[in-house]
C-alpha cells in the first residue's frame, strides 16, 4: 500500500496541506486541537514516520451528563464507558456528571472544560445559559453532538429517537388496547427537556386526532423524575379521577409509580405505558402493573454519538448516517 501523502492526511483531518506539514515537521503555530486532529488522521492512515513527541497527545472527548442516580443516565454512562474501552488508545472519553438544575455550572463546564477537548457530547437540559455557552463552543469549531434531547438553536448533530412518534405510539397502544373507558393522565419531568415536550405533544395529538367517546385526556403532571414526587402525583390523580383508565409516564420514576399501582385495588384496570426497560420495569410488565415499555436504546445512542464525533475528527473512513434511533416496544409477551 502506498505511503499516505500530506494531501491524504489533510483530507482525513479536514485541514490544509500546509497545516499538515507544519504539524508533522514540528514547526508549531497550530492550535492544539488541530494538531490532535492531524496526528490522529496520520495514525489512522498508518503514516510510517515517527511523530514528534510533543504532538503525541490524547484526543479527549468529553460527555456531559446529568442525574447519575437515574437508570436511564446510568445505562447511558455505562455505554460510553464500554465504548471507550474499545477505542484506540489515543482517544479518551471523559464523562462529567453535573446537576441538571444548575444551568450556570453546566454552561461554565461547556465553555471551560479545564482540559484540551477534541469533541463534546451533551445530554443536558435546554436553558438560555446553556444555549449561549454551546453557541460559543460551536463557533470555535469544536465537534459537538447532542444525545437524548435537543438544545434550541444549536447546529450540533442530534442523536436520539423520534420522541414525538414515541408519544403517538404510547397513545395509540393505550387507545386501542385499553377496552375500558375513563380518564387518561400523563406525567413527565418538566418543561426543561425538549424530549418530554415532544413526547407529550405526540401523545396529546394522537388522542385529539383519534377521539374515543368513552375516554378523556384530563391532565399532564410534572414529577421532575423524582420518585416520591411522581408517586404522590399519581396518588392524587387516582383520588381525583377514580375512573382513571390510562396513565402515560414520558419520563423516569417508573419504580415508584408501579409501587403505587401495585397497592391499588384497580391496578389491572389501569393501562400504564412508560419508558426505559430496566429490571424494575421488566418485573412490572411481568406483574401486570405496566402494560407497555418504550425503550430508547441508550447504548445505540452512545455508539452513534461517538461515531459522529470520530467522523468529525477525521477518524472514520466513511460518513456516518444519522437517522432517528429506533425505539423498541416491550410488553410482557416479548421480554
Amino acid at each position: 500500500m502506498a505511503k499516505p501523502t500530506f494531501a491524504d492526511i489533510a483530507r482525513r483531518a479536514a485541514v490544509g496541506t500546509a497545516t499538515v506539514e507544519r504539524v508533522l515537521n514540528g514547526r508549531g503555530g497550530v492550535r492544539p486541537e488541530t494538531v490532535e486532529k492531524v496526528v490522529a488522521a496520520a495514525r489512522s492512515l498508518d503514516y510510517p514516520r515517527r511523530l514528534p513527541d510533543a504532538h503525541r497527545g490524547i484526543i479527549r472527548i468529553e460527555v456531559i451528563l446529568v442525574r447519575p442516580d437515574s437508570t436511564f443516565f446510568s445505562r447511558l454512562s455505562r455505554a460510553f464507558e464500554r465504548i471507550a474501552a474499545t477505542l484506540d488508545r489515543t482517544v479518551a472519553v471523559h464523562r462529567t456528571f453535573l446537576d441538571e438544575e444548575d444551568a450556570s455550572a453546566i454552561a461554565r463546564r461547556i465553555r471551560e472544560p479545564g482540559m484540551r477537548r477534541g469533541g463534546l457530547i451533551l445530554a443536558v437540559p435546554d436553558d438560555p445559559l446553556i444555549r449561549a455557552a454551546l453557541a460559543q463552543v460551536e463557533a470555535q469549531g469544536v465537534p459537538t453532538v447532542q444525545v437524548v434531547t435537543r438544545i434550541a438553536g444549536s447546529k450540533a448533530d442530534y442523536v436520539g429517537i423520534d420522541n414525538y412518534a414515541a408519544g403517538r405510539v404510547a397513545a395509540q397502544l393505550m387507545s386501542r388496547m385499553q377496552t375500558r373507558g375513563g380518564s387518561i393522565a400523563a406525567l413527565c419531568h418538566s418543561q426543561i427537556y425538549q424530549v418530554h415536550r415532544d413526547r407529550i405533544r405526540g401523545f396529546s395529538d394522537y388522542l385529539s386526532e383519534h377521539p374515543r367517546a368513552d375516554q378523556a385526556f384530563v391532565e399532564v403532571l410534572f414529577g421532575h423524575d423524582e420518585g416520591h414526587r411522581s408517586a404522590d402525583l399519581l396518588v392524587d390523580v387516582l383520588r381525583q379521577h377514580p375512573d382513571l383508565a390510562g396513565f402515560y409516564n414520558a419520563g423516569g420514576g417508573n419504580g415508584s409509580l408501579n409501587e403505587v399501582l401495585a397497592r391499588h385495588p384497580r391496578r389491572h384496570e389501569i393501562f400504564f405505558v412508560g419508558h426505559e426497560l430496566t429490571e424494575r420495569s421488566r418485573a412490572a410488565l411481568r406483574a401486570g402493573t405496566m402494560d407497555v415499555v418504550l425503550d430508547q436504546a441508550p447504548e445505540a445512542q452512545a455508539r452513534r454519538a461517538i461515531d459522529l464525533i470520530l467522523a468529525r475528527l477525521g477518524l472514520h473512513d466513511l460518513p456516518i448516517d444519522n437517522p432517528p434511533i429506533r425505539f423498541i416496544t416491550f410488553t410482557a409477551e416479548n421480554l
